[in-house]
Parts: C-alpha cells; sequence; structure tokens
C-alpha cells in the first residue's frame, strides 16, 4: 500500500512541477495534440465501420435467426470498439512520445536539472538514439498488443469478461502507461526495454500507483494531451527514485529488447 501510494504521489508531484513551469508545460503540449487528432480520427473510423467489421468476423452467424445474430453482433461491434479504446489508452503515450521526442526528452532533460542533476550523456549520435527509441516503443506496442488480445478472447467468458478482465485490462495499461512514460528518463541510463520491465516489475505497486490512475484519467477525453507534460515529469522523478544505473553503455545494447 505504501508503494502504491508512493507511486500516486510521484504522478501529482509531476504534475505540480508542470504547472510550476508553464513554459515548459506548454512546449510538452505539441505532441499530444498531434496525437490527439490521429487517434480521434482513427476511433472515428472504428465506431462508423465498426458494425460492418464485425459482420465480416461472424461469417458463422449468417444464418442464425435474426434476433440471436444481431445480438451476436452487436456485442461483438462493442468489444471491437472497447478494444479499440482500451489499445488507444495503452498505446497513446507510446505513440505521442516517438511523435514529441525531442520535446520530452529536453522536458525530462529540465526535470533532472533542476532536481539536482541527471546521468552524464550517452555518448551517442541523434540518430542511433531515435533507432534505439524506435525499437523499444515497437517492443512495447507488440507485447502490449498481444496481452490485450488475450484479454478480448477473455471478455467473452460470462462473469469473468465483464468484471476480471476489465479489471486486469486497466492494471495492464497502468503499468505500461508508467513504462512507456519512465522510458526517456531510463534510456538517458541505458537501460533497454527488458530492464525497464524488469525495474518496474519489481517495483510493481510503485509502478501501478503512478499509471493505473493515470490510464483512468486519460481515458477523459482531451485530459491525456494536458495532463502528458506533467506524466512525464511525474515518470522523471519517479525513474530517480528507483536509483537506476548511473553509468549508461556508449552504445545501445545488441540483443533483442523484447521481455522475458
Amino acid at each position: 500500500m505504501r508503494q502504491l501510494i508512493q507511486g500516486f504521489r510521484h504522478l501529482l508531484h509531476g504534475q505540480r512541477w508542470a504547472a510550476r513551469h508553464g513554459r515548459w508545460w506548454g512546449f510538452g503540449l505539441l505532441p499530444g495534440l498531434v496525437s490527439l487528432l490521429l487517434y480521434l480520427a482513427a476511433l472515428a473510423a472504428l465506431i462508423t465501420w465498426g458494425g460492418d467489421l464485425a459482420d465480416w468476423l461472424t461469417p458463422f452467424a449468417d444464418h442464425w435467426s435474426s434476433g440471436l445474430r444481431s445480438l451476436v453482433r452487436d456485442v461483438t461491434a462493442l468489444l471491437l470498439i472497447g478494444g479499440g479504446l482500451m489499445l488507444a489508452v495503452v498505446t497513446f503515450t507510446a505513440v505521442t512520445l516517438l511523435i514529441g521526442e525531442p520535446f520530452y526528452e529536453s522536458l525530462s532533460e529540465r526535470v533532472e536539472e533542476i532536481e539536482g542533476g541527471g546521468p552524464p550523456p550517452l555518448g551517442m549520435s541523434w540518430w542511433r538514439q531515435l533507432l534505439w527509441g524506435l525499437r523499444d516503443a515497437l517492443a512495447s506496442v507488440l507485447l502490449v498488443a498481444g496481452i490485450g488480445l488475450v484479454l478480448f478472447v477473455l471478455s467473452f467468458i460470462p462473469v469473468v469478461g465483464q468484471t476480471v478482465v476489465p479489471a486486469v485490462g486497466i492494471c495492464v495499461s497502468g503499468f505500461f502507461l508508467a513504462e512507456q512514460l519512465t522510458a526517456l528518463a531510463f534510456q538517458r541510463r541505458g537501460l533497454t526495454f527488458r530492464q525497464r520491465v524488469r525495474q518496474l516489475r519489481g517495483r510493481l505497486p510503485l509502478a501501478l500507483g503512478f499509471g493505473v490512475p493515470l490510464a483512468l484519467l486519460f481515458l477523459i477525453p482531451l485530459v491525456a494531451v494536458f495532463a502528458m507534460p506533467g506524466a512525464v515529469a511525474g515518470a522523471t522523478l519517479l525513474v530517480r527514485e528507483l536509483d537506476a544505473p548511473a553509468t549508461p553503455p556508449t552504445t545501445p545494447p545488441t540483443t533483442s529488447t523484447v521481455p522475458e
């Protein structure tokens, strides 16, 4: 419980930090606005054509009675839209961080400077750091998509699919939001995706205390955009507490970034 509260405090401290440094908060809004427009367009398309997609996914119901066929396809369409919303919540941060990497990198570095200084530079060219970030972001999104697919299948189980699965889903969303937001500060310390997941898994209540409230907050339209700068600041503060290794490698590891 103590670590849960501690994680939530980091989230609040990050929002306070952004509020106290208005110029950096405004600077961090731009990538979120771009991502929001892209996601709104994608979700609008899913809602518009969700019924057609449900029909295509349930050809076995073509010869059922009209009432049962409509029920199955309506439920399938709702599950598709719900799954799309969950995927949007989980991947929004990764996509926004990818779009706004230079913005959030500067913001995270500024937090470290003000809070007592960060680790020495990695000594890599910007394009190598970009490739490293892309590789880790892809590993994160693929893992989340795989877990999301499993949860989607489990959602068809009566009772469990309507109670346990949504609770597990929001915890998964929260954990990977924490992973994606801490990526900037962790990468500055030379940690790969696998190592970041291991670090956060070792302090799971702390990660969930930070990520789960944020995942719930991000369900509210527009909140994700305005909360993102503070979330990056809070994640940087969280990494500083985790006391990640201070001596990073001079080049990114060549091993696979898919977690164990």
